[in-house]
């Protein structure tokens, strides 16, 4: 049975290459420049709106309904609450250019949609009819958590390169307000001498502030759009330095020393963590590695001094 389907295979490949040669050699070039004035002659004479509906870019008359469908879907399916988490994340992830939670909703959707059909679609081709329901389940499942696994890890990225940066950062800013600078100077010059998220951060915070929005505003605003926690704490110390009238230099001093106390305490925190994550890799696969490498060439002799003596 398989020979026979095999068979047919290779029969349909050979009549659609012989098919695909047949047309190649007998084509008329002048009936194929004919059917293509034809054809452009048929959208002149379409009517006014049907010719200004082809005369639109594909992804505005294709894509662009696609992914309103899909959105509408999304939102459909998913609760408020789920909405809310998903703006909160994006501001976790500084907001990347084109990421929206209707184009996250559409993107999820999306992913549901094809992961489902590839799940079904390869174990089928297999003949392997329960494999494709699970496989399909799972495919649909993972297409539709994937754009939230994608912005969660985006998000976590930004947190992580805030933390490292801020130690750093707070250092020029002490170093800028003993020079002399006021406050929101000194945050000036360090957004502009620094790059990252941390420096876009401060760079919003200073248009928020010539916008007419307290500095103390400001930096909650900040607070809110981040989980790190040392610069959440900074944000704190800050606040209450400027309601309660406290030399800013000396908070920024006590804050500066601070961070420098808890970058080494994480530093030694990972170094700590290095045994425990490497106990696994070195159980399954390098002590095996070992064994063979090691107990190999004896087992080897073992068994050919076994087998020479007759037993």
């Amino acid at each position: 049975m398989n020979s026979w389907i095999l068979y047919a295979g290779l029969a349909a490949v050979f009549l659609g290459i012989v098919g695909a040669v047949a047309s190649l050699a007998f084509n008329d070039d002048t009936g194929g420049v004919a059917r293509s004035l034809a054809a452009v002659a048929a959208i002149k004479a379409a009517p006014d709106p049907l010719r200004k509906e082809f005369d639109r870019p594909f992804g505005e008359r294709v894509v662009s309904p696609f992914f309103q469908r899909l959105t509408a879907l999304g939102r459909r399916f998913t609760p408020n609450d789920q909405s809310a988490r998903l703006r909160r994340r994006l501001d976790l992830a500084g907001n990347p250019p084109g990421w929206d939670t209707d184009r996250i909703l559409a993107f999820k959707m999306l992913g549901f949609l094809i992961g489902g059909v590839v799940g079904v679609l390869v174990p089928l081709l297999f003949g392997n009819v329960l494999a494709a329901i699970v496989f399909g389940i799972g495919g649909a499942i993972f297409g539709l958590f994937l754009p939230n696994i994608i912005l969660y890890q985006t998000a976590f990225n930004r947190s992580e390169r805030i933390q490292r940066e801020l130690p750093d950062a707070l250092d020029l800013l002490v170093i800028s307000v003993e020079a002399g600078l006021g406050f929101d100077a000194a945050l000036a010059q360090v957004a502009r001498n620094t790059s990252g998220p941390l420096a876009e951060e401060f760079f919003r915070v200073l248009q928020e502030m010539q916008l007419g929005t307290g500095r103390s505003d400001a930096m909650r605003a900040l607070a809110d759009r981040t989980d790190v926690g040392d610069l959440r704490g900074f944000i704190t110390a800050m606040v209450q330095a400027d309601s309660f009238g406290i030399p800013i230099a000396n908070v920024l001093r006590i804050q500066s020393r601070e961070m420098r106390i808890r970058r080494s305490q994480r530093a030694e925190e990972t170094a700590q963590k290095v045994p425990v994550k490497i106990l696994f890799p070195l159980i399954f696969c390098i002590m095996p590695s070992l064994f063979i490498v090691i107990l190999g060439p004896a087992a080897i002799q073992i068994i050919n001094s076994f087998t020479s003596t007759g037993f």
